[in-house]
């Protein structure tokens, strides 16, 4: 595998210059709440029950499975605007074909509350959302620590945060691009290695041993030790042992969910690349850069910086960075060179960025968001409230406020 992908490297800080204050997050389940601010409202008719919850503890992905299993209806007719973390307090809406919203509104879930229930016409779909609204509580830190996270906080709202993909695009072992880099390359053995090798120090035991197996090609032995509750890897692993280790057949049994997220992890993993080297200018346009208009989403080559820079200023628009695909347009002049080398080093055209069934389209993605409806006060530790559009990771801001580093998001 190309070692340039695999090597570590801290993201750079937009406030840089500015202290940070250090502390722990998610002490407690309640220090990381999000809230979804909705592109619409349920119209109060229609077949879909649109459902406002609150989860505790559990993705969105399971709260869709339980909510499936206790109204006997299948996943694929609930829908969601957007994927909320499991370890946190999240609410958001959710509809589902055909249920008399007077039904879903009686249950009780572990780990699930019905707040608010109605009637709307259509499905909610992946990104019907205006944005999130989060409420954070930084802990261990002394209440001096106040004035240094609002100059950092004035400095993010003044400049726009760093629209970073955070480390959750990457997986719970940081690697997720790794495999997409591995797919799109067609390297089955590196894709193996790193889905069911590379034993982690902080993972359990037996898992590590089963790892150390597959590392030494000892592939039936670790699946006597495979973990029961990893179905997706043991799944794999079962694959590879029918195929007599060829790692190209075993490659069939990948589901096509895991496939689109590890494309998409390599496109985030590119980004943050490209969003390093502009850190500093984030905010500046530059001639040849593709403006991303945060109103409407359209973009357009920035031909006349002196005429444009007044509208980054209003932020109405902002520099934007590639997510490679086949519909992506590539920026001009100094900005475009940056575009073409990295697109160089990965040895893929934008057409190549696919797989059997499954096409990334290509994007642009603005290099900042605006950071709005800021508060920041104390109460038992360091209490923020913000807003970020969807998309956006709140833990970019913490990430700028505490200066914890020892978080590659470069792998």
């Amino acid at each position: 595998m190309n070692q340039q992908v695999e090597i570590a490297q801290p993201l750079p800080y937009l406030t840089e210059d500015y202290p940070g204050i250090g502390g722990r997050i998610r002490v407690q389940l309640d220090d990381f709440i999000v809230e979804e601010i909705p592109l619409y409202k349920p119209c109060g008719e229609g077949q879909h029950c649109y459902l406002f919850v609150e989860k505790r503890g559990i993705s969105t992905l399971e709260l869709v499975a339980r909510l499936a299993r206790a109204l006997g209806v299948p996943q694929q007719a609930i829908g969601y605007a957007g994927l909320k973390d499991a370890r946190a307090v999240a609410r958001q809406w959710i509809s589902l074909d055909g249920v008399p919203p007077e039904r879903a509104a009686e249950l009780q879930l572990e780990g699930i509350r019905i707040l608010q229930a109605s009637r709307h016409r259509n499905k909610l779909k992946l990104g019907h959302l205006a944005g999130n609204r989060f409420i954070l509580r930084i802990r261990d830190i002394p209440r001096e620590t106040l004035p240094a996270a609002e100059a950092v906080l004035a400095e993010l709202t003044r400049r726009g945060v760093p629209n970073y993909f955070g480390e959750q695009r990457f997986g719970r072992r940081d690697n997720t691009h790794l495999l997409g880099w591995a797919l799109l390359h067609g390297d089955a053995l590196a894709f193996i290695r790193a889905y069911l090798g590379h034993p982690l120090p902080d993972e359990r035991a037996d898992l590590q041993a089963a790892r150390a197996l597959v590392e030494a090609g000892s592939y039936a032995e670790a699946l006597g030790k495979w973990p029961t509750g990893l179905r997706d890897e043991r799944r794999v692993l079962e694959a590879l042992v029918r195929a007599g280790g060829d790692a190209q057949r075993a490659l069939r049994a990948v589901p096509n969910p895991l496939r689109r997220l590890a494309l998409s992890a390599y496109q985030s993993y590119l980004f943050n690349r490209l969003l390093a080297q502009r850190i500093r200018t984030l905010d500046q346009l530059e001639m040849g850069d593709v403006a991303f208009i945060h109103a409407s989403g359209a973009a357009f080559i920035v031909q006349d910086v002196a005429r444009e820079q007044p509208r980054a200023d209003r932020f109405e628009i902002s520099p934007s960075g590639a997510l490679f695909g086949p519909k992506c347009l590539l920026a001009e002049g100094a900005p475009g060179e940056r575009e073409r080398a990295l697109l160089a080093e990965t040895r893929l055209s934008l057409e190549e960025f696919r797989l059997p069934g499954i096409k990334l389209k290509g994007a642009r993605r603005p290099y900042r968001v605006p950071l709005t409806d800021v508060h920041v006060d104390w109460d038992d530790g360091l209490r923020l409230e913000f807003r970020l559009p969807p998309g956006s990771y709140a833990t970019q801001v913490l990430r700028e406020v505490m200066k914890h580093d020892g978080t590659p998001v470069l792998r």
